[in-house]
């Protein structure tokens, strides 16, 4: 298999930085034996409440599991409604849709791409459960605003952070900027493992409770059932690998604002529209996104040239065909539009200077 010039995201050279910590982490686990809920789950548990600043932390089996778990520790059911964006990953809506729930589509901002949040009052009826924004690309949203109004209105806000681990808001940190947060393990995450896994933040005593018992079929203690629960819990392994990965986070985050902001330099240069970041906050960049015109052929050429890119996201959730019923495609036309632009460039701690300059060379040619 050919190898890409400039690879989407470079996890065999971050494995090869960390492979001596990741190694004594893995082996310690098949050393003591326990797989599930083993020891380095609850210190993994620790230290990523400490890096958020969140009070609990509860690690589960994937970033969909976390969102889950929080609206059904929230109480969500049939015939609820949960505001949220649907310019994202369809586990956003599949997991209110998995509850019998409603979920109430609102446009996005057509420079971040993030949920509008001076839309969002107007969505609100008696039915309205929550609200849950995404910090997509690895940007939070507006969240004062946004909770403002859920103050206002008496709901809970869960900040679904799958891509958004690392990146702050107005100094604090996304995962700890509302009820609950949520965010994703995945391996092509900011914070990945090597398989799935996820974490559900929050403040509240009562919710991580009824998180930690819904992880484990809803028992508070063995075969004493206090809840519907699932099968939830993120494996010691996949918990050992992140702990090892954690301990140069914090420089890749470093690395990914860099990058970041040189990426934003060359493509402002150049005329080149992208998604633009807040002054008030950072973003990872789990992924660079751009906005072209001709997007099917800046893609082959890219392909051509050997460099892969992605788009996150061609259809918005409402115009998916099981989610199409719920709203109009007219009634987010912004979503609509930045469906049929965007597309998403190469993005790694260790991307180099010149190679961002190839891409962008790429991009301009006619």
């Amino acid at each position: 298999m050919t190898q890409p010039l400039i690879p989407f995201i470079d996890l065999k050279a971050q494995y090869k930085a960390l492979e001596q910590q990741i190694r004594q982490r893995i082996d310690a686990v098949l050393e003591h034996g326990q797989y599930i809920l083993g020891p380095e789950v609850k210190e993994l548990e620790d230290k990523l409440a400490i890096y958020t600043g969140s009070k609990h932390c509860i690690t589960v089996a994937s970033g969909t599991e976390a969102l889950l778990m929080s609206l059904m520790a929230l109480g969500i059911s049939a015939g609820d409604e949960v505001i949220t964006t649907p310019f994202t990953f369809v586990a956003t809506a599949e997991v209110i849709v998995l509850l019998g729930a409603k979920p109430v589509f609102v446009d996005i901002e057509p420079d971040t791409c993030n949920i509008a949040a001076h839309l969002i009052e107007a969505k609100i009826t008696e039915k309205t459960k929550a609200i849950m924004p995404v910090s997509l690309y690895g940007q939070p949203a507006d969240m004062d605003e946004i909770n403002a109004i859920a103050a206002k209105y008496n709901l809970p806000v869960i900040e679904d952070a799958a891509q958004s681990f690392g990146a702050t808001y107005k100094g604090k940190k996304s995962c700890n900027l509302s009820t609950l947060g949520c965010t994703s393990f995945f391996p092509s995450k900011p914070l990945g493992c090597y398989g799935d896994g996820g974490a559900i933040f929050t403040d509240d005593d009562g919710l991580a409770q009824a998180c930690r018992e819904i992880r484990v079929h809803g028992q508070s203690r063995r075969y004493y059932h206090t809840r519907v629960g699932v099968g939830g819990r993120m494996d010691t392994l996949q918990c050992a690998i992140v702990l090892a990965k954690l301990e140069r986070f914090d420089w890749e985050v470093e690395q990914r604002l860099l990058i970041g902001q040189r990426y934003n330099q060359l493509m402002d240069d150049a005329g080149i529209q992208r998604v633009q970041q807040r002054e008030d906050r950072t973003s990872v960049f789990a992924q660079y996104t751009i906005m072209v015109e001709n997007r099917s052929e800046v893609e082959a050429r890219l392909k051509a040239a050997g460099v892969p890119t992605a788009v996150h996201y061609p259809i918005p959730l409402n115009e998916q065909p099981a989610y199409q019923h719920l709203c109009c495609a007219d009634c987010t036309p912004i979503a609509k539009d930045r469906a049929q632009h965007v597309m998403s460039l190469p993005m790694d701690p260790l991307l180099s200077y010149s190679s961002q300059r190839q891409l962008l060379e790429l991009i301009n040619q006619n």
